[in-house]
């Protein structure tokens, strides 16, 4: 069993929701506290023990790339102005050379057409997925407990989290078969199903392990919702000739793809961190008592 070395990004997204603040940075680059989505979605593929990083960009994000090289005036400046923390800091996060890899997403044709464009990168072996919208705040980090499921059984894994069952209908749900090691073996999965016709309230969640045989398969996909190429749709062919495993996460998950998650992630980690916990908490209930004062 190949262990799990590299994991994609795909960063194609327009980000229309977050217009004009996307008109010229990328969703991906909008900041939650101090640091990039992006970079919070790294570090858990990094804490996880992936070594090579794929991004799947589009136009106007040659910034992401920018972000992850390293910027030697930035470095030198820091250094001579005696500010070796930040210097150092700034270290850590950077990837080493040859980790990272960039390729081109021409035209905007969904998610699984975006995985496909990352095959020859990725090559003959399993590979991480992480949707960069979503980023978890937990103890141990959702992809690190998935690689380290993927060990115990191989195959396919997908990360799950419970949902109101009256939402179901707004996500991709698995079916729960027999519990395996850490997770369980999945028994179907559709995407948005029908109100009441959902065969459980666990959402995919945008973390995946999968195996390389899913970009023959996305290769001569048709389109499907929304005129796109679903990586779902991929799925369910590939379920047919191969296990898939379900990871019950139970950290939390910040859709930053949406304004309302974004502002939320931006609340939780805040709150989260020793030097601003105590600030953040008095201006938070500062607004809100201005709020219901009606000022």
């Amino acid at each position: 069993m190949k262990r799990v070395r590299k994991a994609v990004f795909p960063v194609a997204g327009l980000g229309t929701r977050f217009l004009p603040a996307t008109k010229s940075i990328p969703k991906e680059m909008l900041t939650v506290v101090d640091r990039p989505v992006i970079q919070y979605v790294v570090d858990e593929a990094r804490e996880a023990g992936i070594e090579h990083f794929i991004f799947v960009t589009g136009r106007n994000k040659a910034v992401i790339e920018d972000h992850f090289d390293v910027q030697f005036e930035l470095y030198d400046t820091l250094a001579q102005r005696g500010k070796i923390e930040q210097l150092e800091r700034l270290q850590r996060l950077q990837p080493g050379p040859g980790q990272t890899s960039f390729t081109r997403q021409q035209v905007p044709l969904g998610l699984g057409h975006a995985v496909w464009c990352a095959r020859e990168l990725v090559g003959d072996e399993p590979f991480a997925l992480l949707l960069p919208d979503m980023i978890m705040q937990s103890e141990k980090s959702c992809m690190r407990e998935m690689v380290e499921l993927y060990a115990e059984t191989g195959n396919n894994i997908i990360a799950v989290q419970e949902c109101d069952p009256a939402e179901a209908h707004k996500y991709g749900i698995v079916g729960k078969g027999k519990s395996v090691h850490t997770g369980f073996e999945i028994e179907g999965m559709v995407e948005k199903p029908k109100q009441g016709t959902a065969p459980s309230n666990l959402f995919i969640n945008g973390r995946y392990i999968l195996q390389p045989e899913i970009f023959n398969i996305l290769a001569s996909q048709e389109r499907g919702a929304g005129d796109e190429i679903q990586l779902t749709d991929a799925m369910l062919k590939l379920e047919k000739l191969q296990s898939f495993y379900g990871y019950h996460y139970r950290g939390r998950t910040f859709d930053c793809g949406s304004p309302e998650g974004f502002v939320e992630a931006n609340v939780a980690f805040a709150l989260s961190r020793s030097d601003l916990s105590k600030s953040m908490a008095g201006i938070i209930e500062g607004l809100l008592g201005e709020m219901k004062s009606g000022k």
